[in-house]
């Protein structure tokens, strides 16, 4: 991992969350050339956080599993989570006749529970909300997690953004600690009004940098697509991972973030 966190000064820490997430482009690099799985378990492995929101990971691909080498024989998040992270969630985004791809969340402590929420009226670009809650050891409370990768239309963008905080307002406690993570798609800052406005969340990048992560196209980012959004926790630091491995590996920049309960 790249260092040069930023932080801010807090109380003594009694609890820390690493967080990432990626857009994992389905275990391709970008322009599908080359399957870099394998290569992409090492460098979550190494980076060695509790928690990761992932996009666009292949729950299943009928015709893959039989041409590309070494195609796992489990789930894409499944093989990601095998040694590091003992508890995982997956919803479906998206169906089709080879299979399916969606959001997953890996995690080093356990579910108490968790659910998958549709947000999309197209059938051929479904999008959902995977939210789960987990259990933090030796009795410090539960936090919510919310993955999501909303659509690149902006008038069914925003419908999502609402259904996002209507979920939010009416299942989460607001004194609930709670962090949203993945792909918005939202390179004009509107999820700012609806997420940070509406729902008093902040984003970790424009809180200790000053302005949303550029993380799309990963080879050159240009545009702030992806977030982590936060509430009831405190940031401690965020980075980048813009090393040239994870730049080959995804056609996204992959953010981490550190949080303090």
């Amino acid at each position: 991992m790249t260092t040069g966190f930023q932080g801010i000064a807090t109380d003594p820490v009694s609890f820390t969350l690493n967080v990432l997430t990626y857009n994992m482009h389905k275990g391709f690099a970008a322009g599908n050339r080359r399957f870099v799985l394998p290569q992409l378990r090492d460098a979550l492995e190494e980076a060695d956080v509790d928690l990761i929101f992932l996009q666009e990971t292949q729950g299943e691909h009928k015709e893959h599993q039989t041409r590309v080498a070494n195609w796992p024989n489990a789930a894409q998040f499944e093989f990601l989570a095998y040694r590091l992270w003992p508890h995982y969630a997956y919803g479906k985004n998206a169906v089709y006749q080879a299979g399916h791809h969606g959001n997953a969340i890996l995690s080093k402590y356990p579910f108490s529970e968790w659910e998958n929420i549709n947000v999309s009226a197209f059938r051929r670009a479904s999008r959902s909300l995977l939210h789960a809650v987990i259990a933090l050891p030796e009795n410090k409370g539960s936090v919510h997690l919310i993955c999501i990768h909303f659509d690149v239309m902006a008038s069914e963008r925003q419908r999502q953004l609402a259904i996002l905080r209507s979920h939010v307002e009416k299942q989460i406690p607001h004194g609930a600690p709670l962090i949203v993570a993945g792909d918005f798609n939202d390179w004009w800052g509107e999820a700012e009004y609806e997420i940070g406005a509406r729902l008093g969340m902040g984003e970790v990048f424009k809180a200790l940098r000053g302005r949303h992560a550029r993380t799309f196209p990963a080879w050159l980012p240009m545009l702030p697509v992806d977030r982590i959004y936060y509430r009831g926790v405190t940031p401690l630091a965020c980075e980048w991972l813009r090393e040239r491995r994870w730049r080959r590996m995804s056609d996204h920049v992959a953010l981490h973030a550190t949080f303090a309960l």
